[in-house]
C-alpha cells in the first residue's frame, strides 16, 4: 500500500466543518432559532471559500480535477456491477456529482433561508417551501453518499473515511 497525500487542510475542515454544521441545523437547532440562522449563513460562507478553493487550490481539490460527466459515472456504475477496481487518486466520478449536488443543494437551502429572514420573502410560501425541498433533497444525498462511501471503501479496500480525516489515502 502506497500513502497518496490527496486532501488538503482545507478540503477536510472545509468537508468536516460543513458535516458539522449541517447536522445542528438539520437534528440540533431550533429552525426558528438565531444559532440556526447563523450555522445557515456560516455555511453559505464555507461554501463560497470551498468553491473559490476549487479554482485556486491544490490539484485535488481543484474543479478540473473532477469535472462532472455522466460518461464516467456510468462508467463508474458499470465497473461497479461486473466486479473492476479503478481507484481514483481524488474523488471518482460519482463522487463527483455528488459534490456538485450538494454544493448546489447547500446554495439553495442558504440562500432561501436568509431570504426569509428578509422583509421582502418573509412568510412567501415558495421560499419556504424551496428551502424545505432542498433540505429534505440534502438529507437524502448525505444518506446516499454515506452509503457510498461505505460501498466504495469496501469495494476498493480503501478507508475513503480515514483519508478525509488524515489527508492520505492508502492505496494498493
Amino acid at each position: 500500500m502506497a500513502a497518496v497525500r490527496v486532501w488538503d487542510p482545507l478540503v477536510r475542515i472545509f468537508h468536516w466543518s460543513l458535516v458539522a454544521g449541517f447536522t445542528a441545523n438539520a437534528l440540533f437547532n431550533d429552525p426558528e432559532g438565531k444559532a440556526h440562522e447563523v450555522i445557515g449563513l456560516s455555511i453559505l460562507g464555507l461554501v463560497a471559500v470551498r468553491i473559490l478553493w476549487g479554482f485556486v487550490g491544490t490539484r485535488h481539490a481543484r474543479f478540473s480535477d473532477f469535472p462532472p460527466s455522466v460518461p464516467a459515472s456510468l462508467g463508474q456504475l458499470s465497473e461497479m456491477a461486473t466486479g473492476r477496481r479503478h481507484i481514483h487518486k481524488g474523488h471518482s466520478p460519482l463522487g463527483a456529482l455528488m459534490i456538485y449536488n450538494l454544493l448546489a443543494s447547500m446554495i439553495v437551502i442558504g440562500v432561501s433561508g436568509y431570504m426569509m429572514t428578509t422583509l421582502a420573502f418573509f412568510g412567501v410560501g415558495w421560499v419556504e417551501e424551496a428551502h424545505e425541498i432542498a433540505v429534505s433533497w440534502a438529507e437524502f444525498s448525505v444518506v446516499a453518499h454515506i452509503a457510498a462511501v461505505v460501498f466504495e471503501s469496501r469495494r476498493l479496500g480503501i478507508n475513503l473515511p480515514k483519508s478525509m480525516l488524515t489527508g492520505y489515502k492508502n492505496i494498493p
